[in-house]
This record gives C-alpha cells, sequence and structure tokens, in this order.
C-alpha cells in the first residue's frame, strides 16, 4: 500500500471542494483534491448556477451576502466559459400579501447594504413584459448574478494546482481516519488537515451526519433570446426551499447568455433515484408557464434532475466534525452550494487559523447536531 502527503486533502471536486482548494491554495497550503467523478459532476453541474443574497436567517444571509460579494470580486478573473453574468434576481410577488412581504424585505436589505428595489405591478409588466398579467409587484435585487458552475470549478482547481496543489479524478476515499484518508485501491494520503466537501454522500464518510439528498428537476430550451431579461423567482420559492414538505414546486426561470432558457425547480425528499419523473417535470413546466404564458410554445430539448444536500434546519454544515477536530466538514448546502462556496472556504480557513472568520461561524457548527452524530 502507497502513501502519500499533502497539507490538506479535500475531499469532493464539486465547487465547495473547488473554493476551498482555491482559497486554501492562496494561503500556501498544499491540497490533494480526491473525487470519485468528475470536476462539478454532481450537483454543480445540476444547478442553474444562481447566486444570490437569501435573508430567510440572519446566518443564511450573512454567509450569502459575503458569498456573493466575494464572486464579484472575482468575476473578473472567471474564464469566459464560466458565463458570469450580472443579470440581477427579480422575485416576484403574486399577490398584495407577497408584495407587503417583499416591501419588509427590500427594508431589511437597504438596512444592510444590500441594494433592492421594489416595483408594483406595472413596473414589473414593463421590466419583464412576458410576465402574466396581474401580477401585483417584484422585487428587483441588481447584484445578484449567474454563472456556470462547472467551468469555475475547473478554473478554481486549475489556480490550486498552479500554485502547488494537486487534483486527483476516479478515485474514491473509502475511510476518514485521524490526519489521513483511505482509497479504494488501497493507497492512503496523509494530512493535518482533512475537508470533506462531499454534498449528498457525507453521511457515508462521516455516519450519523444528518444530511438528506432532496431532489430537483430542471429543464432547458432551445434558443428564445430575449424571452426574459433577468432571473426570475417566485417570492414563495424561499418558503418551498427551506421548508421541509416531501415534495414541492416553484417557478424559477433563467435566460442564459446561449439565448436557451433554464426552468425550474422541484423538491423532494426521494432518495437518490436520478430518473427524471415526468409527473414532477410537467408540474414544474406547468408553474413556469403560468407565470410566464409564453413558455407554453418553447421547444424543451433536455431535462434532469439533481441532488441537493439538506440539513434539518437549513443551514449548511461547515466546521470540525465534533470527534475529529481537525476533520471539517463543508456540506449541507442545500440549494446554495454554488453561491456560498466562497463564503464556506472562508470559514474553513479560519478554522485552520489561516486568516480570521469573515462572519459569526457558530451557527454552521457540526456540533448543534452532536446528538445525532454520536447515535
Amino acid at each position: 500500500m502507497s502513501e502519500s502527503t499533502a497539507d490538506a486533502v479535500i475531499i469532493g471536486a464539486g465547487i465547495v471542494g473547488a473554493a476551498c482548494a482555491l482559497v486554501l491554495s492562496s494561503h500556501g497550503v498544499r491540497c490533494a483534491v480526491i473525487d470519485a467523478g468528475i470536476v462539478g459532476g454532481g450537483a454543480t453541474s445540476a444547478g442553474m448556477g444562481h447566486v444570490c443574497v437569501i435573508d430567510d436567517s440572519e446566518p443564511q444571509f450573512a454567509l450569502s451576502s459575503l458569498s456573493v460579494g466575494l464572486w464579484r470580486e472575482l468575476r473578473d478573473r472567471l474564464p469566459r466559459g464560466a458565463e458570469f453574468d450580472g443579470c440581477g434576481t427579480l422575485w416576484i410577488a403574486a399577490n398584495a400579501a407577497e408584495l407587503d412581504a417583499a416591501g419588509r424585505k427590500a427594508e431589511r436589505l437597504a438596512a444592510r447594504g444590500i441594494r433592492a428595489e421594489l416595483l408594483d405591478g406595472a413596473s414589473l409588466a414593463q421590466a419583464e413584459p412576458r410576465l402574466r398579467p396581474g401580477l401585483a409587484g417584484g422585487l428587483l435585487m441588481p447584484d445578484d448574478s449567474v454563472v456556470y458552475a462547472p467551468v469555475a470549478a475547473r478554473w478554481m482547481l486549475d489556480q490550486a494546482e498552479a500554485a502547488g496543489s494537486r487534483v486527483r479524478l476516479g478515485g474514491s476515499v473509502v475511510s476518514i481516519g485521524p490526519s489521513r484518508v483511505g482509497l479504494e485501491n488501497g493507497e492512503s494520503i496523509s494530512a493535518p488537515w482533512i475537508i470533506s466537501a462531499t454534498g449528498v454522500w457525507a453521511p457515508q464518510l462521516t455516519p450519523g451526519l444528518p444530511v438528506r439528498p432532496r431532489k430537483g428537476h430542471l429543464a432547458i430550451s432551445d434558443r428564445y433570446p430575449g424571452l426574459c431579461r433577468r432571473q426570475l423567482v417566485e417570492l414563495a420559492y424561499i418558503t418551498h426551499a427551506h421548508g421541509h414538505s416531501d415534495e414541492s414546486v416553484s417557478f424559477n426561470l433563467q435566460p442564459r447568455p446561449t439565448g436557451q432558457l433554464l426552468i425550474g425547480s422541484s423538491r423532494q425528499y426521494a432518495g437518490h433515484d436520478p430518473a427524471v419523473e415526468p409527473r414532477v417535470l410537467a408540474l414544474v413546466l406547468a408553474r413556469a408557464i403560468d407565470f410566464v404564458p409564453a413558455l407554453a410554445g418553447v421547444h424543451i430539448t433536455r431535462a434532469w434532475t439533481g441532488f441537493r444536500a439538506a440539513t434539518p434546519d437549513s443551514l449548511p454544515i461547515i466546521g470540525p466534525h465534533p470527534a475529529q477536530p481537525r476533520l471539517l466538514l463543508a456540506t449541507g448546502h442545500e440549494g446554495l452550494g454554488l453561491t456560498n462556496s466562497l463564503g464556506t472556504a472562508r470559514l474553513v480557513a479560519s478554522h485552520m487559523g489561516l486568516e480570521p472568520a469573515p462572519i459569526d461561524p457558530t451557527p454552521f457548527l457540526a456540533s448543534r447536531f452532536r446528538s445525532a452524530i454520536h447515535g
């Protein structure tokens, strides 16, 4: 059995693991990044690529606003293929109650220095003419963006490799011990720090971790440039995203630089079966058509599913494992893995003593689930 060494082993080459490699390598840490598949082959490639500030809780706001700012700082360094687009998000209020909620949200965000503009029904129709008539209004967040996550992850890992880290694909980690990981081929890598950025698979390596797969359906259309201008999301999406019902569907529409339209989305606790379910996909498309009737005439070219890593309190798990302080967890981001990847990496770096914590790390610690992890 052969053994190699590194300063840190990062398990997972999705966007969270790649962001950790980028940040740690900037501190001179030689990382070994291990993934059984390809770069960004899991939730990273399955998602919409939406980078947005979320204020459903104070910790989520702190992490997402930090991360959105870090993405803006990075945008000019990203390759063209990452398709970074500062198109903004338009949250849609279907009725007066939702518009009132949007107004309160705008006030909260303004008080925290986040740009947000409340639109009435007429302004909404002017901003996005293809939305159905009669909607109450919306909330425009101009600093949100979209990015093609697999290319961004590959670029992050390229930067880490240029700084002395290495990426190894096609090899599964089967065990984590103190200061070492074991691979399926019998090899091992020793390192003083291990970071588990394994998404929905985290409980396989750290039993008891309360992370569940939450399935989502997406579809993409043929090219219809100009049908919508911004990422459009119904305000009820936040309730569905951070609730824990067995199944929900919300309107989410993204214009791609190619002129295609990315349509979502659903949430299900349905195990690990990746099959597209025609019934659920039909619900997703019907919801989208309800908001944008012109979508009834578009040609769908492909549909797929992905799995979000969900926790019981809708917050990610970032920080030391309660039983192994040098095993750092970076999982459970649900649908915000892309958005929160860079902020997560900064928190990981702070747990390693490389920099001060940029926000309060306490709400994200795994110790809040200590009883579940220890059984």
